[in-house]
């Protein structure tokens, strides 16, 4: 058995000055003001027009971000309906094969500590999931069949990819105080990631 904690990354180089000129050349045409379009004239357009809710221009640029979470998170990510998604599948990943090291990795839940009781109580309880999914796949049940007893807290990996517009929605959802706490975990470290990725989109989004 392994415990991790979750993480992500983004998928290819993405160079937020360039996105912000595209949004630009974009939405320039909404006005014809072609010839306003400078150097360093991007990045006062995109935030005025966000400012002003005039957030469509923004949906020309998509960012792909690799998560990796537990099913109970991943199952709150793909609740966001204008995105694409492919995820890591439990019908046909087989966790007693050599590739995945002949274990069930779990994400390790932030809100207890290693000492306190509900964490060993936790533990165990994966401990226990582990050995009976194992013994499933041992007497002859098939990936997809074993998989009923795995719990949220198996590690996932899901490609994610949003418009802007819709990372902003994002955002605005799941880091808030009212998200879950493993839904924060994430969504945080990523929402501050995205605003140094890109200048100006997500500097008004705060937690």
């Amino acid at each position: 058995m392994k415990i991790i904690e979750p993480s992500f990354s983004i998928q290819g180089n993405v160079d937020g000055r360039q996105i912000l000129k595209n949004i630009e050349e974009c939405g320039r045409i909404c006005y014809k003001s072609e010839h306003l379009i400078k150097e360093d004239s991007a990045e006062k357009f995109i935030a005025k027009i966000i400012k002003r809710g005039h957030e469509a221009v923004i949906e020309h640029e998509k960012i792909t971000a690799l998560i990796i979470c537990d099913r109970g998170v991943s199952h709150e990510i793909v609740r966001h309906r204008i995105a694409s998604y492919c995820q890591e599948s439990t019908r046909y990943c087989n966790y007693a094969k050599d590739k995945f090291g002949n274990e069930i990795t779990f994400i390790k839940p932030y809100f207890w500590k290693e000492d306190e009781e509900k964490y060993e109580i936790w533990m165990q309880t994966m401990e226990f999931i582990e050995k009976s999914y194992m013994k499933l796949l041992e007497i002859g049940a098939t990936p997809e069949e074993a998989r009923s007893v795995l719990p949220n807290s198996l590690k996932t990996e899901i490609y994610v990819t949003m418009n802007l517009r819709e990372w902003r929605h994002f955002f605005k959802l799941r880091t808030s105080a009212g998200s879950h706490p493993q839904m924060r975990e994430i969504a945080r470290p990523m929402l501050d990631y995205f605003k140094a990725l890109v200048p100006v989109v997500f500097d008004d989004i705060n937690y």
